[in-house]
């Protein structure tokens, strides 16, 4: 291997441009060189039509910052397979050979993941370097770690405004159907409940659980301060079962509808109980924040800080990882094992998996949920369930290694 592309592709996140600087860096060292191929998969399937690549020579590495999110390479959603082109693996495969690239490397998540599948299934050397901020594969995968640090970040301080109003508030986080970054992050963040698509939430319970913590905050405090704070996974059902969608977005690429409004919908319930609720506005007048008319019931709100959770800067570790997963995809690129997932550099080892195994999405373990609920996190079920987990959990909570 002399000469390899570089693509990154689906969602931005933090530790990409580590993937990029790693696999350069360790091409060079082995002799070869890397070039990037831009805007993902739009761009591998206009290849054939560029005058020209970046290589990536020392002086050009050295120009791209590991510490900013985002990528170098810029990405697309584009499913090769979709599109209407009866040549389109031949046109891919000419605009290899047009520059000379023996093999790919490719850094995305379970959707790029599979377009990668694809290609090596068409005759395109490719391996895999794991990329999504869900944290949904069975690998860890590079831009988790900085957005989960970023939600944290927001909720703490989203909790000076929500204070200084008596606000309940409820955060929306990405994730799609797994609820990984909206349970890490909430945890991190002091959250005082977490709402994720793993566990369909029974709203009756998490209004019992805000409505005593809430109004028992507000009664200790010396000003009759107090907040609720929720972190709610975009992926969440609704009553029905149904996702929760902007029907006026179109479907992307892979057949995704924009989900959108699961904050909106917890505040909506939450509402609505508070409402219906007899005992509010004696609890409201205790506190001292009851005006007939104008201040009867608890302020809910909605906040959802969309792509500032994915942007600006990478977390260290992602900036390691991102770096080894480069390095490691070369290395095994150069010694002709392709068509899989790199999972990590350990103990000077490169550990890789099947790619079709290794963007299977993995769901969050319930039996860490039942350890925090323990700890008094609100995940809106019933706290028999809580019991439940946690005895799954004692056959394995005490083993010496």
């Amino acid at each position: 291997m002399k000469r390899i592309g570089i693509i990154t592709s689906g969602g931005d996140c933090g530790g990409l441009n580590g993937v990029i600087k790693g696999a350069a860096s360790m091409a060079l060292s082995h002799g070869a060189t890397c070039f990037v191929i831009p805007n993902g998969y739009a761009g591998l399937y206009n290849l054939v039509d560029f005058d020209k690549l970046t290589e990536l020579t020392y002086e050009r590495i050295d120009e791209i910052d590991a510490n900013l999110a985002g990528s170098e390479a810029g990405h697309s959603r584009v499913k090769i397979k979709k599109i209407e082109d009866a040549d389109k693996y031949l046109r891919i495969k000419k605009g290899l050979e047009k520059f000379k690239l023996d093999g790919l490397i490719i850094s995305g998540g379970d959707d790029s993941g599979s377009v990668m599948v694809d290609l090596t299934e068409h005759g395109i050397k490719c391996v895999h370097a794991p990329k999504t901020m869900d944290l949904d594969l069975q690998t860890y995968s590079v831009g988790a770690d900085s957005t989960i640090n970023r939600i944290a970040n927001f909720l703490q301080d989203l909790k000076t405004t929500a204070m200084t109003h008596n606000r309940i508030l409820a955060m929306e986080v990405f994730g799609r159907y797994a609820g990984h970054t909206a349970f890490r992050g909430g945890v991190a963040a002091n959250a005082d409940a977490i709402i994720i698509p793993e566990i369909p939430c029974d709203f009756d319970i998490l209004y019992q659980h805000m409505k005593q913590r809430y109004f028992k905050r507000i009664m200790n405090s010396d000003v009759r301060a107090g907040t609720y704070m929720i972190v709610v996974a975009e992926g969440i059902k609704d009553a029905s079962g149904a996702d929760i969608v902007d029907e006026s977005a179109p479907v992307d690429a892979f057949g995704h509808k924009r989900l959108a409004g699961a904050a909106n919908y917890v505040c909506q319930q939450l509402s609505k109980r508070l409402k219906a609720d007899p005992s509010i506005h004696d609890l409201m007048k205790k506190t001292g924040m009851f005006v007939k008319g104008i201040n009867e019931n608890p302020e809910v709100r909605a906040v959802t800080p969309g792509h500032l959770v994915r942007c600006g800067h990478s977390s260290a570790y992602d900036v390691n990882f991102g770096q080894e997963v480069g390095a490691g995809a070369f290395l095994l690129l150069n010694q002709g094992i392709i068509g899989v997932t790199v999972a990590g550099i350990n103990n000077g080892k490169v550990r890789y998996m099947d790619t079709k195994e290794a963007i299977t999405q993995r769901h969050v373990d319930l039996r860490q949920v039942a350890i925090y609920e323990a700890l008094g996190i609100c995940f809106g079920r019933h706290t028999g369930t809580i019991t439940a987990e946690a005895e799954k959990l004692t056959g394995e909570t005490f083993r010496h290694l």
